[in-house]
């Protein structure tokens, strides 16, 4: 018969430093502090209303569709009622705080960033001689060819060889940069010229360039990343500043 186990907070804290995860669980808490300020800062407060709405997104968001799978969750995260209503209220602060600081913000940085956020519909195929990837390029040019057929005869992966050479809708940041230079500078449809990389030659077909929209979940994401910013900002001003002692859990102005 198993013996009882008891965990103390000694053994908690020792299992953080033995598993290696200290600094990241202390960034954690001043990233939650950081934001506790801004908050307070503001006066930010949240109504039921948007209390209960942003509980039934956390719900939707981790697919707990009922009570059942709610209580299950939190049973396995080992949370109460009362934790849980706390990450949602914190999370739901978080949120309107990012808006607070940076709903002026946002469409000034969508213009400034726009190609960032369009998105570019291509073919690609790569080969690893230069030589023939411009005779294959022309010879698509004249007509002698397609890139169909090119794909088909030159790509080894099967799925992609099914697809002609297909590779989605990509974005600046899927691109390597003297690939999406050349992308984001055609004039769709159009074939760009090869373009070698560590990766090999690449032939591009560039069918379409999607221009993005400022919609409401762009909107959302934007505030979002530069919430981000400016918590790893505002971190890393703290981490600079301060001598944080593990063993006594406190942080000690280094002056």
């Amino acid at each position: 018969m198993s013996q009882g186990i008891t965990i103390t907070t000694e053994d908690i804290l020792q299992q953080v430093k033995l598993s290696l995860k200290t600094s990241e669980i202390i960034e954690g808490i001043i990233t939650r502090k950081v934001i506790a300020n801004g908050i307070k800062e503001a006066e930010i407060k949240l109504e039921v209303e948007e209390l209960q709405e942003m509980a039934d997104k956390y719900r939707k968001m981790y697919k707990l569709l009922s009570t059942e799978d709610t209580w299950a969750w939190m049973k396995q995260n080992n949370l109460s009622l009362d934790d849980f209503e706390e990450v949602v209220y914190n999370h739901g602060l978080s949120t309107k705080l990012a808006i607070h600081l940076f709903a002026d913000k946002i469409e000034p940085y969508f213009y400034e960033h726009q190609l960032d956020y369009a998105g570019v519909v291509v073919y690609e195929v790569v080969l690893d001689d230069e030589d023939l990837a411009m005779e294959l390029f022309y010879a698509i040019q004249e007509g002698e060819t397609s890139f169909y057929d090119v794909a088909h005869q030159y790509i080894e992966n099967k799925e992609l060889r099914r697809k002609g050479g297909y590779r989605g809708i990509l974005y600046r940041k899927d691109l390597k940069p003297e690939i999406s230079a050349a992308v984001f500078a055609a004039k769709p449809p159009q074939m760009i010229k090869p373009i070698v990389t560590s990766k090999g030659v690449h032939l591009v077909f560039v069918e379409e360039i999607i221009e993005r929209q400022l919609d409401n979940w762009l909107r959302n994401k934007i505030a979002a990343d530069l919430f981000d910013e400016w918590i790893n900002r505002a971190v890393t001003q703290f981490k600079s500043l301060t001598n944080i002692q593990i063993g006594e859990l406190t942080a000690k102005n280094a002056s």
